[in-house]
């Protein structure tokens, strides 16, 4: 049973929930990149349908089912979860309301330019390759990842007995770090921070303070607290409102604005009138009017103490080191990606 059980945990661990220093990536998402690879998914090519795609990876690679490999493959299509999207979709890929994507037989998709970078020269015998489940072909260990994807996309997974979540961050300021490291690796954490300030939430918002952030680089956990990013409108009726336009990573903007119905008519919050998301294709608008006679400032400060307008994402920066899981600060996982390439 004990041996079992190891086997078993050993094999979430590494071959399945947490993503791998050198390239950033778990196995799904290697499988379903290096499939789309081999078999033409280019970016400068016809998109090609999803179901193709999905079908391919599970008859190749990844012996499991079709759901977990598409909404892998579709997590790396969504503008709000992905710093740097790895795959170009087209088609119903969900949204930030939460919305489930289209089938895989409606949806279409290829490489995005970034997602092909990371297999680059992958062909000029730069990274081992291992058999796949059955030996019938052989696929890459970890990818030749020209760019420290682990950072510039993050990560997130719950493996047997300890979970990873890494946030996303620029590439610009990244690859700076890197630089800066190569130059000169016997910089401190500190130093790295001048290039590497913070991460960069796909969805925008703000971050407020630097403890957080100082925690998780120096020590690998670390809370970073996210406000959205608001302004007040003098409306015609001497009312003004509360207008949101960017929200922190991973909140769900319809759940979001039932909550503010709900707590203002349980009277939690005093002062909102209503709250509608007028949010189109120029970009996300949540409108919040204010009653007459409450001031914006003080409504925004309740809602900002009951809602997801201000959330923290709890760093725990884990990922497998050397085929270990280890808990990484920032320098240790730029110096492994250096040594890496």
């Amino acid at each position: 049973m004990r041996k079992s059980y190891l086997d078993y945990a050993m094999s979430v661990i590494v071959s399945r929930a947490l993503p791998d220093v050198r390239d950033g990536l778990k196995p799904v998402h290697r499988r379903i990149l290096y499939t789309a690879k081999t078999g033409g998914y280019e970016w400068n090519r016809a998109y090609r349908k999803s179901a193709n795609l999905v079908g391919e990876v599970m008859g190749g690679y990844h012996p499991h089912g079709d759901g977990a490999i598409y909404d892998a493959m579709v997590r790396m299509a969504q503008p709000f979860s992905m710093r740097a999207m790895l795959i170009d979709g087209q088609g119903n890929f969900g949204s930030m309301d939460g919305d489930p994507p289209a089938a895989y037989r409606y949806t279409e998709a290829r490489l995005s330019k970034l997602g092909s970078g990371l297999l680059e020269d992958i062909d000029k015998n730069t990274v081992d390759f291992q058999p796949n489940y059955d030996e019938s072909r052989q696929e890459p260990q970890v990818l030749p990842a020209p760019y420290p994807n682990l950072l510039v996309n993050g990560a997130g997974g719950i493996a047997v007995g300890m979970a990873t979540n890494i946030p996303p961050h620029n590439l610009t300021e990244v690859i700076n770090a890197c630089a800066a490291y190569i130059d000169n690796p016997g910089l401190t954490i500190d130093d790295l921070m001048e290039h590497l300030p913070g991460p960069d939430f796909p969805t925008g918002a703000m971050i407020l303070g630097r403890r957080g952030i100082r925690d998780a680089y120096h020590t690998g956990r670390g809370s970073v607290v996210i406000r959205a990013k608001t302004h007040i409108e003098e409306n015609r009726k001497d009312r003004e409102t509360i207008v949101v336009t960017e929200l922190p990573y991973q909140v769900n903007k319809a759940r979001l604005v039932e909550r503010i119905v709900q707590l203002a008519k349980d009277k939690i919050v005093e002062g909102v009138a209503s709250a509608n998301d007028e949010s189109d294709r120029h970009g996300m608008r949540v409108v919040i009017e204010v009653k007459r006679d409450h001031q914006a400032d003080v409504v925004l400060n309740q809602l900002f103490k009951h809602t997801p307008l201000q959330s923290s994402f709890g760093c725990n920066v884990l990922a497998i080191n050397g085929g270990r899981p280890e808990m990484l600060n920032l320098k240790q996982i730029i110096a492994a990606f250096v040594d890496f390439r």
